[in-house]
């Protein structure tokens, strides 16, 4: 894969990185990476995810731009408002970066829809705000053997984890959160969230992406990262298999 002059200039920091170099850089201009929810960890995710290169960004939200997001969903401003997020969303991709492909899709994903939605996908980032929503794109990703990349956030405290369930000693998601798709969700609307948590738990995301995408470093898969910003603290854990799990077998 060859890159313009414009390309090189921009990538450059990438370029002199031994983990990165040429051939990463190829890696992420011919990925396809699919992004749902355009919120709060997406709206970051999907700023470096362009400004990294990524060749095409499938972005998934059925939700319009309110003013209540502006405070943490920073890929959006006041004239956005009332705009559907994958519309607004496209447009900011564009003016980060015109070497980026983008794909919005106004919808919500769901098991009628999922396995084409997320079909041929490199890695997919999963930053949405539903319980039910999250399992179906698990479940579809373990069937297609795509990394899943899932954060979450509320409050001041954040949770990320990369999950590789067909590989045979690495947990699932439903090893991580069970079977239960009635779950209550706890929603931001309903909770409240510090802004910046939500940026630093995206960017995580995409340099988790990144990672999938490239392989430079240690694989964080089988472990999860959380983040408690009141106690200015992060811990990991390791997250076993679960024997009974659909992902065992």
């Amino acid at each position: 894969m060859t890159f313009s002059d414009a390309e090189l200039d921009r990538y450059a920091r990438h370029l002199v990185l031994r983990e990165v170099g040429g051939a990463g850089q190829a890696a992420l201009k011919a990925a396809r990476v699919v992004v749902i929810g355009a919120g709060g960890i997406g709206s970051p995710a999907l700023q470096y995810l362009a400004a990294a290169g990524v060749g095409t960004l499938v972005v998934i939200d059925d939700d319009r731009v309110d003013a209540s997001n502006l405070q943490r969903q920073t890929l959006f401003t006041g004239d956005n408002i009332g705009v559907q997020k994958v519309t607004a969303a496209a447009s900011a991709i564009a003016r980060i970066n015109p070497f980026v492909a983008v794909e919005p899709h106004s919808v919500r994903i769901d098991a009628t829809n999922a396995a084409d939605l997320l079909a041929g996908a490199s890695a997919i980032l999963d930053g949405c705000d539903n319980f039910a929503t999250r399992l179906t794109v698990a479940d579809t990703a373990l069937a297609a053997r795509i990394p899943l990349i899932s954060a979450a956030v509320g409050q001041f405290e954040g949770q990320l984890g990369v999950f590789r369930g067909w590989e045979p000693h690495l947990p699932c998601y439903r090893c991580f959160v069970g079977n239960d798709p009635a779950r209550a969700d706890a929603s931001c609307a309903d909770q409240g969230v510090l802004g910046a948590l939500t940026g630093i738990l995206g960017s995580m995301a995409a340099l988790e992406v990144m990672r999938a995408i490239i392989g430079f470093g240690e694989d964080p898969a089988g472990r999860l990262l959380i983040a408690d910003l009141l106690a200015f603290r992060f811990r990991t854990l390791t997250l076993p298999k679960d024997p009974g799990c659909r992902c065992a077998g």
